[in-house]
């Protein structure tokens, strides 16, 4: 496909580094109304690299949102009106690996979601089944992987990017019990995080792809930590910086060169093609042309 827009969905750290970056670029602020209410901020359309992007900030400006309170469904339904084909995600998560160090880059490969009060599908007036094995576009993961590796020949030094990692999406807003992070490192969790659930669900939906750099900021509760909770806090600030410069250092490099999205399709942009289970004929026209921008095509 020749006809490229990424949205950036930037969470802590990033949302703000982002705008930031655009800010520099002159980019303009699009106010959007979905069917879902508002998006969690406007979205700046700029230019990166040659490239069209949508930059979103996932918890509002200030950091107002807190993780339940996203509107998920109002911000994919936006990036969606607004042409993006391509999602790169961001979110601060804590490490459940003791490989995965604070202030390192992971290209998530898979989730286990653990939220329970989000609304979680757009399509609530039909059945719609969309196939979500691979909950993260795997040509997206090897555009970012194949920048991290240019990253690392022109400067060594530069922060580890780990080629995968499992995900656990737990509901917040407090963080994990020593307990449940035991818990998860046993599942097969990596990282543990608030945010990517259910947007990468509702992207798939939206038939757009998606793929998600993870900022680990601390070892989850499972290690122990030395020193007070005031000394964790400034570790954590600490980490947070250093993988949000290498996040948009990583997000840059990819932009110069979007060949492989152009030349690869990703799955998910034919996701609603067998997933409609409902007889179309009896979905109710209101229903259909209310979310005509995410199905129409199948209409």
């Amino acid at each position: 496909m020749s006809d490229i827009r990424i949205g950036l969905i930037g969470g802590t750290g990033l949302g703000d580094a982002l705008q930031d970056k655009e800010a520099a670029e002159k980019g303009e602020a699009v106010e959007v109304e979905t069917p879902f209410g508002k998006p969690s901020s406007a979205i700046v359309k700029t230019n990166w690299q040659g490239v069209e992007v949508c930059i979103l900030q996932r918890h509002g400006p200030g950091h107002v949102l807190n993780p339940s309170s996203v509107p998920y469904r109002a911000n994919i339904y936006a990036m969606k009106s607004l042409g993006v084909t391509h999602i790169v995600a961001s979110g601060a998560t804590g490490s459940l690996r003791e490989h995965i160090h604070p202030g390192d880059l992971v290209i998530a490969d898979q989730i286990i979601d653990k939220t329970h009060k989000r609304a979680n599908t757009f399509y609530e007036g039909a059945a719609v089944h969309v196939e979500f094995a691979e909950p993260f576009c795997p040509v997206m993961r090897d555009w970012l992987l194949a920048a991290a590796s240019r990253l690392r020949g022109d400067s060594p030094s530069t922060s580890t990017t780990h080629e995968r990692g499992c995900y656990v999406c737990m509901e917040g807003p407090a963080f994990s019990t020593r307990a449940e992070s035991h818990m998860h490192r046993a599942w097969g969790g990596d990282l543990v995080g608030m945010t990517a659930m259910p947007e990468a669900k509702l992207a798939r939906e939206a038939e757009i792809a998606y793929a998600l750099i993870a900022l680990p900021t601390d070892y989850d509760c499972w290690k122990p930590h030395e020193g007070d909770m005031q000394h964790l806090l400034s570790e954590i600030i600490g980490n947070l910086k250093k993988a949000t410069a290498a996040g948009v250092a990583l997000i840059k490099a990819a932009l110069s060169d979007v060949s492989l999205l152009k030349e690869k399709k990703s799955p998910a942009r034919d996701a609603l093609n067998l997933a409609i289970w409902s007889d179309k004929t009896k979905i109710a026209k209101e229903e259909v042309e209310r979310l005509r921008v995410l199905w129409g095509r199948y209409f």
